[in-house]
């Protein structure tokens, strides 16, 4: 069982930065088909540091950055001009390597049950919201902007999935924070009064915030029910109600050969009776038509063969 999982405050540093920017936006030039060309930056005069969409590409600059450059600025100029859906997805495919960048810094931050191919889904939406935003005449970056709305996208959706209200996380970060700094103060693990203290709470609130964090927990249902056994899922855990239970046949097995045994050691009269009335269903009456005498006394012969085998199965068991 996986949940809905809370948006990060922190993604670990920053994406990027607008002074490392230059005046112009990166460009690229388009390739023969619709697949664009990856974006290639020169690298600052007198510096051995890639810009930042070397770093997202993997790519370095080269002579050819100039032409590159043209080319996604005639992309971007035809965009503004006819905003055709034809021109949007060719930007898409060149940027989408910031999607996947992205995702992957704001997923360091989250448990390991979240996909990041989720979180890449978010953040396409984000990227086309930014190309359809984006002016290129105001000689922004067009990639520090986009990664900012594509982390904006991202975080956006965690956070609709999250039935935890964002005070309560709030609270469970700055509880979390406290007892970080208690437990550098005084090397061990402080008390709740200690904390409570240090939170300016009372001790109760403090453990109504404890209830409250045990909500916000999501453990995968197949990690806690197969944790520890030799089992593949939790199908393997759940009961067949129809399959029969080999402890009871066992049972079953064992009074049998007890109850064979006891009425072997009757009287043959008494095996008579009991033969005839439990297993071939006759009535008293009948029975004493069988062995020729009254009703009364095979009730009597039957009240002393059930005495009989009472007691004969009583020492079997204590023994």
């Amino acid at each position: 069982m996986t949940g809905p999982t809370p948006a990060p405050d922190d993604l670990g540093g920053t994406l990027a930065s607008p002074a490392a920017s230059s005046s112009r936006p990166d460009t690229t030039e388009p390739s023969t088909g619709d697949q664009p060309v990856p974006t290639r930056s020169a690298p600052d005069s007198g510096q051995d540091k890639p810009a930042d969409s070397d770093v997202i590409d993997g790519t370095s600059g080269n002579s050819g950055g100039s032409e590159v450059e043209a080319g996604i600025q005639a992309l971007w100029q035809q965009f503004a001009h006819s905003p055709q859906q034809r021109i949007r997805d060719r930007l898409v495919l060149h940027y989408a390597p910031l999607v996947k960048y992205v995702a992957g810094r704001v997923g360091t931050g989250l448990p390991t049950h979240v996909d990041v191919g989720d979180l890449i889904q978010s953040g396409i939406f984000g990227l086309v919201d930014a190309i359809e935003k984006f002016d290129p005449d105001r000689g922004l970056r067009f990639e520090t902007y986009a990664m900012q709305r594509i982390r904006g996208a991202i975080l956006d959706d965690l956070r609709s999935q999250d039935w935890v209200p964002r005070a309560v996380r709030s609270r469970i970060r700055e509880a979390e924070r406290a007892l970080e700094r208690l437990g550098g103060r005084l090397h061990r693990t402080p008390t709740d009064a200690e904390l409570a203290t240090e939170l300016e709470i009372s001790v109760s609130d403090l453990r109504d915030l404890y209830g409250q964090l045990q909500l916000t927990s999501v453990v995968a249902l197949e990690d806690l029910v197969t944790a520890g056994r030799d089992c593949a899922s939790v199908v393997d855990m759940l009961p067949d109600d129809d399959a029969v239970d080999p402890v009871a046949v066992l049972v079953d097995q064992d009074n049998r050969r007890q109850l064979a045994e006891a009425i072997a050691q009757l009287t043959e009269r008494d095996r008579i009776v009991v033969s005839l009335y439990y297993f071939e269903s006759l009535t008293l009456a009948e029975i004493g038509k069988v062995l020729g005498v009254t009703e009364s006394r095979v009730s009597q012969l039957h009240t002393r063969a059930v005495l009989r085998l009472r007691a004969k199965l009583m020492e079997q068991t204590s023994v």
